[in-house]
């Protein structure tokens, strides 16, 4: 496969890059948190609530990448002539709200 025609990439602000960076890192601390009350045999609705929260967690991480996605990524598209961003954009909005 060549890789310029099946693989995007993004470069990022670094101040975006950090705070996606610190939320995945906050996130993959509450994973870990989890899985040590399974270990532990916490109670059920313990461990329901704490991964409602990192439920939360990744959405509001797929809040900011999306925003920031529609900022960048789709606007460039369109002012490139490339209205299939518009397209791409809904199937991507399909996929995260079901």
């Amino acid at each position: 496969m060549c890789s310029s025609c099946c693989e995007r990439k993004k470069h990022r602000q670094e101040a975006e890059y950090q705070d996606l960076l610190k939320r995945l890192n906050r996130i993959e601390g509450q994973v870990r948190g989890v899985k040590k009350m399974l270990e532990e045999d916490r109670y059920c609705v313990d461990i329901l609530t704490q991964v409602s929260a990192i439920n939360s967690a990744l959405n509001s991480f797929n809040k900011v990448l999306l925003a920031e996605h529609i900022k960048s990524c789709v606007v460039d598209d369109i002012r490139a002539g490339k209205e299939e961003a518009v397209d791409e954009l809904c199937a991507t909005l399909q996929k995260l709200m079901k």
